[in-house]
């Protein structure tokens, strides 16, 4: 078995969620004189490639370290949703089961295409990445229970939609741009489609149910839309963490592995060596065809 690594790239220009600590950094000892090089971190859980547990919302839920191994890895699938929902827009259950077979148990990670603005790619954009992807609504909440989903993970800045959180109130300008949006593709205003019972239920509803989500999932994440693959999430065996950093990573057969890095070898690459979405299309367009 090889790895798939579907981590964002973490440093001090990661963007953490809107108004929480950012990660920060600092050298408490050098080489010269101590012999060692030493280094302090300060961040808060919600910044880059993390996991949130279920006591980020839910009191009586497990904390980070009571999820245990078999939960946070086992067979699941990617699906790439991003001919179907742009910015604003709101996806369903059914266009994931049009591009994927998803099974009772399965683990689902879902590709809108908004990494493509994460911090580490060409076309960077951290306010379309955080304030303008596209989310569910709780048709798409209820099918996850239906569906005895063990966690899901998103490839931006939250698995709710992003006027279904505190950013409709920080960001005015943006959300009368999805009112308008939503007038015009739905019929109705934001404030019908999002009312306040629905106030962040990929949170609210889902994490007393014990399907919690990983946020700003990436890395090579390109390379293996529209499939069923081997999924593991690794946070900290935090005791007490409401939610924690973590590395998601995808497990392939070998033989699956070099075909996978031929065809990142005709990848245009970012800076830190992952695929760059924007200069790869023809991957996206290929596993439409799937």
């Amino acid at each position: 078995m090889k790895i798939i690594d579907l981590t964002m790239p973490l440093g001090i220009g990661t963007p953490p969620w809107p108004t929480y600590e950012p990660l920060q950094v600092k050298y408490f000892k050098r080489l010269a004189p101590n012999g060692a090089n030493g280094q302090l971190v300060t961040h808060s859980n919600h910044v880059g490639t993390h996991l949130d547990g279920e006591i980020h919302f839910y009191t009586p839920g497990k904390d980070i370290a009571g999820l245990n191994m078999d939960y946070l890895c086992h067979d699941g699938v990617i699906v790439d949703l991003s001919d179907a929902a742009g910015d604003y827009d709101l996806y369903t259950s059914r266009m994931v089961e049009e591009r994927v077979e998803v099974r009772e148990g399965d683990i689902l990670i879902i590709s809108t295409g908004y990494h493509q603005y994460s911090w580490d790619q060409p076309y960077a954009d951290e306010v379309r990445y955080m304030i303008k992807h596209p989310g569910p609504d709780r048709e798409f909440a209820e099918w996850c229970k239906q569906r005895r989903l063990r966690w899901i993970g998103v490839d931006c800045g939250s698995a709710d939609h992003p006027m279904n959180t505190k950013i409709r109130d920080w960001m005015p300008a943006q959300a009368k741009e999805c009112d308008a949006h939503f007038g015009k593709t739905y019929g109705k205003s934001l404030e019908e489609v999002f009312t306040p019972d629905k106030y962040q239920l990929m949170h609210l509803e889902m994490f007393n149910h014990g399907i919690v989500h990983a946020e700003c999932v990436g890395g090579d994440i390109d390379l293996l839309l529209n499939r069923r693959v081997q999924i593991g999430c690794f946070p900290w065996r935090f005791v007490d963490g409401e939610s924690s950093i973590a590395r998601i990573v995808a497990f392939v057969e070998d033989d699956e592995y070099e075909e996978l890095m031929a065809k990142k070898a005709q990848c245009e690459l970012t800076k830190f060596g992952d695929v760059s979405r924007a200069g790869s299309q023809w991957l996206v367009d290929e596993a439409r065809k799937r």
